[in-house]
């Protein structure tokens, strides 16, 4: 039987083996999740040391060099070198003032804000809203966004449309809302009254948790709407052309063939749109800056978006206290964003 090797021809290229970049994590017989380890553990420790001396600028400087030492022990070559050194300068930016944010926070302080009531209920709402805004945004963009991978006349306006709110101000993004959405908007004043369980409901935006999920949805759609296209259009078009031979009609290609190979940048879009909502400020001060809502154990409660809360606590408090809300906010974003992007990215299936 003929190898694959006695198959090619001279000069012929070949497309690099699935295993090449695990082989080359190996150094030394250490494992890919080994060496990351003692990368973060060293990044870790010289943080810490540059902290404990009083001068932690100098993590900086140490974080440039040692991606710059790595890539040369990797021998990636004058290039990669740069490119890595130069692209550690970007992410020392990222990620020192979190860290910097992080270590100075008094711990005492961090558990006591954890424990008062009104923190919870900050942070439940910050978890809670953006999640219905989340599921809006999926539910309404990933239909547009199958239209968009499919493309049709003027689609570029339409996708001019879907990422305006890109690069509106947050405060106008909030207007917004309320000029159409408010009195005197599209809806102001609608009511809708279900006889049988003598239910009314009014369309009202201004300081209501609708107000405060369009205001989310409004500024968190276009990742849903851009992810999800990505991803439709990644799938091949033979494929769904293949089961539409076959005897599918449109929806049944969907549900079986291009949904379950575009599921995950459908999950993703929704992660960033949720994440997205989570950091919102400025539309929401202005459509919803206190809103009440539904709090297990309590019933109807009023409570203000994390964001807003910690603005607030800012001025009223100081930098210490509201430091340590923001510490809570960003460790309870980062578990539930890991966890949500472990699950989606491990080794199953369609779900």
């Amino acid at each position: 039987m003929s190898t694959d090797t006695e198959t090619r021809t001279e000069g012929e290229t070949t497309a690099p083996r699935a295993t090449d970049s695990a082989d080359e994590s190996l150094v030394g017989g250490i494992g890919t999740g080994t060496a990351l380890l003692a990368v973060v553990s060293v990044q870790l420790v010289a943080f810490a040391a540059a902290v404990g001396v009083g001068y932690p600028g100098a993590y900086a400087g140490f974080a440039v060099l040692s991606a710059g030492a790595i890539a040369a022990y990797r021998n990636r070559g004058a290039f990669g070198i740069l490119s890595a050194t130069l692209g550690t300068v970007l992410l020392v930016a990222l990620g020192l003032p979190l860290l910097m944010m992080v270590a100075r926070q008094n711990p005492d302080l961090v558990v006591e804000m954890a424990a008062d009531p009104g923190v919870q209920q900050a942070l439940y709402l910050s978890v809670y809203a953006p999640l219905l805004a989340a599921i809006v945004s999926v539910a309404f963009g990933v239909p547009l966004a199958l239209v968009l991978a499919r493309g049709f006349p003027g689609q570029e306006l339409v996708e001019s449309l879907v990422d305006l709110p890109l690069v509106v101000p947050h405060s106008v993004a909030g207007l917004a809302i309320l000029f159409g959405f408010g009195e005197g908007g599209a809806f102001g004043g609608v009511q809708f009254t279900v006889p049988v369980i003598d239910f009314t409901f009014t369309f009202a935006v201004l300081q209501t948790m609708l107000g405060m999920v369009l205001a989310m949805t409004f500024v968190s759609a276009p990742f849903a709407v851009n992810a999800a296209r990505e991803a439709f259009e990644s799938v091949p078009t033979r494929v769904e052309w293949a089961a539409r031979t076959l005897g599918a009609n449109r929806f049944e290609t969907f549900r079986r063939v291009t949904a379950p190979l575009a599921w995950r940048g459908v999950l993703t879009g929704g992660v960033l749109a949720w994440a997205r909502a989570v950091s919102e400020f400025g539309a929401v001060a202005i459509v919803a800056y206190s809103v009440e809502f539904f709090y297990p154990l309590e019933g109807e409660i009023s409570a203000q978006h994390a964001p807003v809360f910690i603005y607030n606590t800012y001025l009223s408090a100081g930098l210490e206290e509201s430091g340590a809300v923001a510490t809570l906010l960003l460790a309870l974003s980062a578990v539930i964003f890991l966890l949500v992007r472990t699950v989606a990215y491990d080794d199953g299936g369609w779900p």
